[in-house]
């Protein structure tokens, strides 16, 4: 089986949001206890964060980090999570129904961000509170003193102020599920007064309002249209999120979601469009992408203590879905549709980053490791800056419930002017055929293949564990070549590869 792909220097699409590599930090689960924090392990630092984990999160170069949530958010007061950890209340989390110690709170995450080598992007809670607790807690984060919230961050600790500039106005308040749930109209009327108040500080702050949980949501596009009306001109980024599942086993189909979620992010794109031509407005809006990722493999273990059986437990394992190599090629194609919708996807987050449905897995007091999908994600948060090029594909295909004529073969392709390479990322969608692959380079000097790494597995079902570390990982490719402008590479069956060219 043959394919063609052509890719022209001038041929682009856009420059790349570094944060489109960004991640999401909740508190759910084992994410933060005994996830990222742990004191006591064998590799905690003096502050209780694991090393292990601060390891591979720095391996990842992760640009952004969002916190506390998700739906946990909603009800959240972020005054519980300062001062001394003696006089920290325990809270009961409604969202997933367990016990919140607070242990980590904002001077925490702040501090783990900075050794993890990442930024903030906080989240306010619009579903249980409002306005006045968001400026409280921007002022309590940025302020450099001499007011209440500001010299009370510095008697807590912390003199200087975070200057916290990404910020994001509650969470999937589209969803009957959140706390404090609101239609449209009510919520896009306090995200505007919110995002008015929380600007009358600071002009400069990018701002996020909640978009669709999910383009299955029955109030998913006209949610987007009537909240963009109220807060158009004092936001930066509606957010949507996606999960992708594969409960009927059906690997083509499953494969194939990523059309769906290119038209979820089309969708929005032109109802952004709509929204900016009837204010006849000169600003633009983009979207912040900020829950993706593979999940349902846990969900059936999971039901007992979402559904209150086990009481109200501290950080129980939830949502540990133990990754496969068939989601390996699912996040490789995942992650190839924000590269190449980077015109109006600047910021995406994994969600999430440790134990919870996460490229990274802890046991408690023991190892870590990396899942299957911390690979492609690596990949591509280290190789993917640069310039995204708009790649003309000429492949076979096949019909799914999703779309016909699914090109077996999926690309994204990044131009690093600045470093002098090319790097694409490739996913075989055949479990049956390889793939010769031609990549036709057309105002590009020269050409070199100087790294090439593939994932294969035999195993769909092929995961990592604390005791099999390096069962489902990448080897040296094989076989690319550049020879006068022209990029030859066979695709094996079901495959994922990352290949890089000097310029």
């Amino acid at each position: 089986m043959k394919a063609r792909v052509t890719a022209h220097k001038d041929y682009t699409v856009a420059k790349i949001d570094d944060r489109l590599y960004g991640a999401f930090l909740e508190h759910l689960g084992r994410a933060i206890y005994s996830g990222i924090y742990e004191p006591g392990h064998p590799t905690a630092d003096e502050k209780g964060f694991r090393g292990d984990v601060m390891e591979l999160v720095r391996d990842l170069q992760v640009p952004v980090v969002r916190y506390p949530g998700g739906n946990f958010v909603s009800a959240y007061n972020w005054e519980d999570g300062i001062g001394p950890r003696e006089n920290r209340p325990v809270r009961l989390d409604l969202a997933w129904h367990t016990s919140e110690p607070n242990e980590v709170g904002i001077h925490e995450f702040a501090d783990w961000c900075r050794a993890a080598g990442t930024s903030m992007m906080l989240a306010v809670n619009l579903g249980s509170r409002g306005l006045d607790a968001a400026r409280n807690f921007l002022e309590y984060c940025n302020h450099p003193g001499g007011s209440y919230w500001s010299d009370l961050r510095a008697k807590n600790g912390q003199r200087e102020p975070w200057n916290v500039k990404l910020w994001c106005l509650g969470n999937e308040m589209d969803g009957p599920w959140q706390i404090g749930h609101k239609d449209a109209n009510e919520y896009g009327r306090l995200a505007a007064e919110t995002a008015k108040a929380m600007r009358a500080y600071d002009k400069s702050l990018e701002l996020v309002v909640c978009g669709s949980s999910n383009a299955n949501m029955p109030t998913y596009p006209e949610w987007e249209r009537v909240v963009l009306e109220h807060t158009y001109e004092t936001v930066d980024h509606v957010s949507l999120h996606m999960y992708f599942a594969n409960p009927e086993k059906d690997t083509g189909n499953y494969l194939a979601l990523n059309h769906k979620l290119d038209r979820y992010i089309e969708t929005i794109a032109s109802t952004i469009n709509y929204v900016k031509a009837k204010k006849r407005s000169k600003k633009d809006v983009y979207i912040s992408f900020d829950e993706w990722n593979v999940w349902y493999h846990s969900r059936k273990q999971d039901r007992a203590i979402l559904d209150g059986a086990n009481g109200w437990p501290v950080a129980p394992a939830l949502l540990e879905d133990i990754y496969n190599f068939e989601d390996v090629l699912q996040v490789g194609c995942i992650i190839n549709t924000f590269i190449r919708r980077s015109d109006v996807v600047k910021i995406a987050c994994i969600a999430q980053l440790v134990n919870v449905i996460a490229p990274i897995m802890t046991e408690k007091g023991g190892a870590a490791w990396r899942q299957t999908t911390y690979y492609p994600y690596y990949f591509a948060s280290i190789y993917g800056r640069g310039t995204a090029l708009n790649l003309l594909v000429e492949s076979p295909g096949y019909d799914s419930e999703h779309d016909d004529n699914v090109p077996y073969v999926d690309i994204s392709g990044v131009h690093n002017e600045e470093e002098g390479t090319l790097t694409f990322f490739l996913v075989n969608r055949n479990g049956e055929e390889a793939v010769d692959l031609e990549v036709r380079l057309q105002g590009f000097t020269g050409g070199m293949v100087t790294d090439h790494q593939m994932m294969t597995n035999s195993d769909l079902e092929a995961v990592n564990t604390a005791a099999n570390q390096q069962n489902v990982i990448p080897r040296r490719g094989s076989g690319a070549s550049v020879t006068d402008g022209l990029l030859t590479v066979s695709l094996p069956a079901y495959s994922y590869q990352m290949i890089r060219i000097k310029l």
